[in-house]
């Protein structure tokens, strides 16, 4: 029996208003509004990452996570965000601190002009998070999945919609418990001009999402032993919620546009609606159905365009499009690779002649090229095959056009790729140095690298 009502706080913010019923042009215009001009561009970086207690390893529990957060709060001035009498995350000048549900603690920059100042905010905010958890005893380090500890040790943290995910997510895919408590990753958010410009960088950042997966891959270690893989985390999302994942190869046809978008998310299964402080589960639902307030949870109520954002923020494919365009392929690393992400994509999407170059390389790949790279990045990294040569030769064509569209930037941003410059020289991915060393000097054992890829 479908348990309907779990206590939380909202999922974005609570902006239910009453207004006139929401038609699908709402919803494409939603979307249609992030259109920006290109003075207002801005860089939003995202990343997770795993927190342990120095002691014993173990993932933090809930008590240690708000304990970190209480000495955020009174030494770095953020403020608190509720769910009921429990602190689930923090808000400080358009920056975020929230919590995945195994206690992966991430951070939701705010949108930012250059790079300099992404990667300030990066190191500001690692710094603050040390200084508070070394007196804890407790660390954090950057990985795509958890190199050592089963689903059943991590602690879930409480936030009503996740309790939701946790009944849900088994019951349609085969990894959806380790996505919610095992990944961590890395992403960009970045604007778009009209949707001729959205369409052109959606392409291009769909195609070569699996260049970077390999380029960043890092996630080799399941539960102690390598587990084949070089971003499992990667291979996770292949067998989550096919509804909600996946390559999306509509977006590689004539016609697509912010409609398109729209007409995919409504055939993707809703999970909740928030109401009076409360997630309603409405797991399996259909979006159309709410918007003739046909719900049955909800009966003869009508979405709002928090419902519509709640909604679209349930789906996760390789590329998100919200009021911009989200990056969602690679795993979580160390500072240098995380200030190298949006490098790289800031690059090949913000300068016109660089995302051209890029469209042009992938303009000619075959939807089943684009799903074999999919499939084989996770596991070969840059030595997978492709056409006559391997990822290792695109993405190295990628650095470059990246390099050159930053330089044509103007904000002196080059050196932000110097993060992953050797991986793409050498085509040796970070996961594949971890195997060396696991297979070397640390003797076979997963404990040695919580250190070693400490914050």
């Amino acid at each position: 029996m479908r348990s309907s009502i779990v206590a939380a706080a909202p999922a974005a913010e609570d902006r239910i208003t009453k207004a006139a019923p929401l038609t699908k042009l709402d919803l494409v215009d939603y979307l249609a509004s992030g259109c920006k001009p290109k003075s207002r561009w801005r860089i939003g970086t995202e990343h997770e990452k795993f927190g342990f207690d120095k002691s014993t390893l173990k993932p933090l529990d809930y008590p240690q996570i708000s304990q970190l957060f209480e000495g955020l709060c009174e030494r770095f001035n953020w403020q608190k965000e509720m769910e009921g009498d429990k602190v689930t995350g923090l808000k400080k000048d358009g920056q975020s601190i929230s919590l995945e549900p195994g206690g992966q603690l991430e951070l939701s920059g705010a949108p930012l002009e250059t790079l300099h100042a992404t990667c300030a905010e990066l190191s500001s905010h690692l710094y603050e998070v040390k200084a508070v958890s070394e007196e804890m005893g407790v660390g954090f380090f950057g990985m795509g999945f958890h190199p050592k500890w089963p689903v059943e040790v991590f602690d879930m943290m409480p936030k009503g919609r996740f309790q939701i995910m946790r009944n849900y997510l088994p019951k349609v895919g085969k990894f959806g418990l380790d996505t919610m408590f095992r990944t961590c990753t890395v992403q960009v958010n970045l604007d778009f001009s009209s949707e001729e410009d959205m369409v052109k960088k959606f392409r291009v950042s769909l195609a070569l999402q699996p260049v970077v997966t390999a380029i960043f891959a890092n996630s080799p270690f399941t539960e102690g032993a390598p587990n084949g893989y070089l971003s499992y985390r990667s291979l996770t999302y292949t067998d989550m919620d096919g509804d909600r994942t996946g390559d999306l190869p509509f977006v590689f046809e004539d016609g697509f546009s912010f409609e398109r978008y729209v007409d995919y998310a409504l055939e993707v299964p809703m999970v909740f609606v928030y109401r009076d402080g409360k997630h309603v589960d409405c797991t399996g639902r259909s979006f159309k159905d709410f918007l003739l307030g046909r719900l049955p949870e909800l009966p003869g109520e009508l979405p709002t365009l928090s419902d519509w954002e709640n909604h679209i923020n349930t789906i996760y494919p390789e590329v998100r499009l919200k009021k911009y365009l989200e990056m969602r392929g690679a795993d979580e690393g160390p500072w240098k690779r995380l200030c190298a992400l949006p490098a790289l994509w800031v690059g090949l999407l913000y300068d016109e002649e660089a995302l051209e170059s890029a469209y042009q390389l992938i303009e000619d790949w075959s939807r089943a090229e684009r799903a074999m790279l999919r499939r084989e990045a996770p596991k070969l990294g840059l030595k997978t095959r492709f056409r006559n040569g391997t990822l290792k030769d695109v993405a190295q064509e990628v650095l470059e056009l990246a390099k050159e569209g930053l330089e044509r930037r103007g904000y002196n941003e080059v050196k932000f790729l110097e993060g992953v410059a050797e991986i793409v020289e050498t085509g040796v991915t970070p996961a594949e140095r971890l195997l060396e060393l696991y297979n070397g000097k640390w003797n076979k054992c997963v404990d040695p690298m919580f250190h070693a890829l400490e914050y």
